[in-house]
């Protein structure tokens, strides 16, 4: 049976859809000799006779036993065009890439990624997996952008530099740029010590500066709400504030950090050595091009 090839099957279906070898040679383009030599070499791998030549200009007749390879040779065909069809589509970039991310780049950077692929490949499929963490697994995903550099078997592109900014109640502080040292003391909202979060505590601790933590949530809204509600104010990275539209909220003032503190890095992660798919490559390509556009944006 391993001597059966998808030339003789596709022979086969051909032959017991027309009724006789001259008319399947015409469809597929062949020669009738060549279809009759494909038919040949099928009996022989299938011991045995799959079609009834009666002669003559009746049509020719299937075998108990070519039911039985023609049952199982169609299924086969449909399969290898299913394949080929799959790879092509493939090729093109209708296939399936698995992204992690995390809450900022959710709000901001993914829609814009998201839109465009969908537009470029309407059939593409798309899986979004957001997780906080400091420790990246990547064992599972194409792509996962990252706030901070990763040491290991992982490769990477620098996306974005995001800085830091202040968020507090209007009139908590004069308009205009904030004295990181002004923290020194002040009660403060954060986001939980891990990922980049922690670093920023430490930037601020070098410079002496150590707000007094009143309230520590994951959540960028959640944050809000509570500066909002005069727990503290916030520093926050300037893509978290921008996912927020804090434009139009009255009660929110936003400041710059003079001198400023080192800014928070986004970066485009995968697993090193590995062979992106088209869709992974032009997912790449395509948040290059969005995170551009954004840290061009004042």
């Amino acid at each position: 049976m391993s001597d059966v090839e998808l030339r003789h099957l596709a022979a086969m279906a051909a032959v017991a859809d027309e009724g006789s070898f001259g008319r399947a040679a015409a469809r597929l383009g062949y020669t009738q000799s060549t279809v009759s030599q494909q038919i040949a070499a099928l009996e022989k791998a299938v011991g045995g006779p799959v079609f009834d030549r009666p002669g003559g200009p009746k049509p020719v007749r299937i075998t108990p036993l070519g039911a039985v390879v023609l049952a199982h040779g169609r299924a086969l065909l449909a399969g290898s065009r299913a394949l080929a069809d799959a790879v092509d589509r493939f090729r093109a970039g209708d296939g399936r890439v698995d992204i992690g991310t995390f809450q900022s780049v959710s709000n901001v950077i993914l829609p814009l990624i998201v839109r465009r692929l969908r537009d470029e490949h309407p059939g593409c499929d798309i899986r979004l997996f957001e997780e906080e963490t400091d420790r990246p697994r990547l064992d599972e995903l194409d792509l996962m952008f990252f706030d901070g550099r990763v040491d290991g078997d992982v490769e990477h592109r620098k996306l974005l530099d995001d800085p830091y900014v202040l968020v507090a109640r209007r009139g908590d502080f004069p308009d205009g740029p904030v004295r990181p040292a002004r923290l020194d003391g002040a009660p403060m909202v954060a986001h939980p010590p891990i990922c980049d979060q922690a670093r920023l505590e430490q930037a601020l601790a070098r410079r002496g500066v150590r707000p007094r933590i009143v309230c520590r949530t994951a959540g960028n809204e959640t944050v809000l709400s509570m500066v909002r509600a005069g727990m503290g104010s916030a520093v926050l990275p300037r893509l978290a504030v921008r996912g927020a539209d804090l434009g139009s909220d009255a009660s929110l003032c936003v400041h710059a950090l003079e001198p400023g503190l080192p800014p928070r890095e986004i970066f485009l992660l995968w697993q090193a050595g590995r062979t992106h798919s088209p869709l992974a490559a032009r997912a790449i390509e395509i948040a290059v091009d969005v995170t551009g556009e954004i840290a061009g944006r004042p």
